[in-house]
């Protein structure tokens, strides 16, 4: 099912919900992944028990099946062994057999194709794989246990359909798409920078002065661009000459707003450039714009709910640096530039859009924002390198650990990792959103956190936000490990950091790290242990569709 198809079916479940509980939820966002044929979940798996990597043995380590050239040449499975191994593949249909010559090498059909598509060496003869999806099984050959003579499983790769120009690989130990016409970028750091930090609700006019300023260019991404103020700024930085691009998601979750559909009509009738990013991004989510040599980065949507201040503790920042700025600029031209981005006036064309609520809570302004002059600014990029940055961060972390989040993956890599922290001495709280649609799994994660906490001896605590009137419901994606404060749109699960574009700012600087610190830690107090309020009839009706959605593996909560 694609993941618009899975988008129309999430809307009907949301929209019944919505008539009964007269509440508009935040979006849950699903796209589909590669999967194992035999057990159609959303990943490929090895049938080994570990990550054969790990040990050195032969392993599958990426796949070619849909390379965009005629009749598909050069399409490859690439595999690693050491040297003088005897290895086969096999689809099913066809088997080829082939010695290791040690290291990873690509074996294709079409040797000079195939050389064309990879720097690996190529080995011949290959597979033909299908587009509709396929299983390729790596034998052993010779090995122990290989009585037979028919080879050892050594490791087998699974995918449900392919993505034209997209390479299936292995990172991290998981599985997931890149598509060849998008470079992968390394975490990238630049300083000193003057940088403004600010909170959401509290300061909704910062994003807004910080487009103002604009005398050159604004390029301003988001998931949805609904904010009527934005557009006025947008409109206005454009009849005054400057240079102004728009990039949106094209499939939110729920369907594509009307409210949404208006501000980008609105936009383009004024002469600015609106594009659309479809895949190879499961969903174009980051909330950024590079406004002259200057970086706004924030964890909040471009709607009243958020950088409005209608609703969503959020945080932000404006780090002036045109390093920073310039390597924004580099991965908003590569993904408005993806073959599969389109311009909104050619996406709109015979398109229905969806009614939606809008935030129009008002809030007081607590916290101030603060100029500081930050020592090392370093942009993270999913599906890049978002997962691996943020736990590396926590594991050199030796103090103390703040994380707010609107829900986490529980048996995730940042919640591994911040158990890790605190089993080795480091004081972690985790604060976590209390909306009706992540209440129940947020508050048997924290009793599950808190349980372990107490049986371990850890310094870990973990609450669930009550806003108290300071905010309406928790949306930033913030962390502070020591002196570092992370602020971008990276949810904690690994289909935001594996297959979403996401862009997060390091805050190297311990007067960043304190600002949002004291932010986190209002929150925190407000909250006190134990907080959660027990879910109504109607949101529990609710909680059981999600719960039922979230069997899918690809979900995500969006304000």
């Amino acid at each position: 099912m694609s993941r618009r198809a899975l988008a129309a079916a999430f809307a009907v479940s949301l929209v019944v919900l919505i008539a009964a509980a007269a509440v508009v939820p935040a979006s849950i966002a699903a796209a589909p992944g590669a999967t194992n044929a035999t057990n159609a979940t959303n990943e490929p798996e090895s049938v080994t028990a570990t990550d054969p990597s790990a040990s050195g043995e032969a392993r599958i380590v990426a796949a070619l099946p849909d390379p965009a050239t005629p009749d598909d040449r050069g399409e490859f499975v690439a595999v690693a062994a050491p040297a003088g191994t005897e290895l086969s593949l096999s689809d099913g249909e066809d088997t080829v057999s082939f010695v290791a010559s040690g290291g990873t090498v690509a074996v294709a059909a079409d040797q000079d194709a195939a050389a064309n598509l990879t720097d690996l060496p190529v080995v011949t003869p290959g597979l033909d794989l299908a587009n509709g999806g396929e299983t390729v099984t790596l034998r052993v050959v010779g090995g122990d246990g290989d009585a037979a003579g028919n080879g050892v499983v050594a490791d087998r790769l699974g995918y449900d359909r392919s993505r034209e120009g997209a390479l299936l690989e292995r990172r991290d130990g998981a599985w997931s798409w890149w598509s060849r016409a998008l470079p992968r970028r390394n975490v990238t750091t630049h300083g000193p920078a003057n940088a403004t930090l600010f909170v959401l609700p509290d300061s909704p006019g910062r994003p807004i002065s910080a487009l103002r300023s604009a005398d050159e260019r604004i390029l301003l991404a988001g998931y949805v661009v609904s904010s009527a103020r934005v557009a006025d700024e947008l409109i206005a930085a454009r009849e005054r000459g400057v240079a102004v691009s728009v990039l949106v998601e094209d499939s939110p979750v729920g369907g594509f707003p009307r409210r949404s559909a208006r501000v980008l009509d609105r936009l383009t009738d004024a002469g600015v450039s609106v594009r659309v990013v479809g895949d190879p991004h499961s969903f174009h989510h980051p909330k950024y714009a590079v406004v002259d040599d200057a970086a706004l980065v924030m964890t909040e949507n471009w709607k009243p709910a958020g950088t409005g201040g209608r609703k969503s503790r959020g945080w932000g920042v404006v780090a002036r640096s045109p390093s920073v700025a310039a390597d924004l600029a580099a991965t908003f031209e590569a993904d408005a530039t993806l073959p599969e981005t389109t311009s909104w006036e050619t996406y709109r064309v015979g398109r229905s859009f969806v009614r939606t609520e809008s935030a129009n809570g008002s809030y007081p302004s607590r916290i101030a924002p603060e100029s500081v002059r930050v020592d090392r600014v370093a942009v993270i990029r999913a599906p890049d390198n978002a997962e691996s940055a943020v736990v590396s961060r926590l594991d050199a972390a030796d103090s103390r650990i703040d994380v707010l989040q609107p829900s986490v993956e529980a048996d995730g890599p940042f919640v591994r990792a911040l158990k890790r922290a605190a089993g080795r001495g480091v004081r972690v709280r985790l604060l976590l959103g209390s909306a009706w649609y992540v209440e129940e799994e947020n508050r048997a994660l924290a009793e599950r956190l808190n349980e372990w906490a107490d049986r371990t001896g850890s310094p870990l605590s973990a609450r669930l936000a009550r806003p108290g009137g300071r905010f309406g419901a928790i949306h930033a994606k913030g962390v502070v490990a020591d002196d570092t404060a992370l602020v971008g749109s990276l949810n904690w699960n690994q289909h935001s950091a594996r297959e979403n574009r996401e862009v997060v700012l390091a805050l190297s600087d311990p007067a960043a790290a304190a600002y949002f610190r004291e932010a986190f830690a209002a929150d925190w107090r407000a909250s006190g242990r134990g907080a959660e309020s027990k879910p109504g009839l109607v949101a529990a009706a609710a909680l059981a569709v999600v719960v039922g959605l979230a069997a899918l593996r690809r979900l995500e909560f969006e304000e």
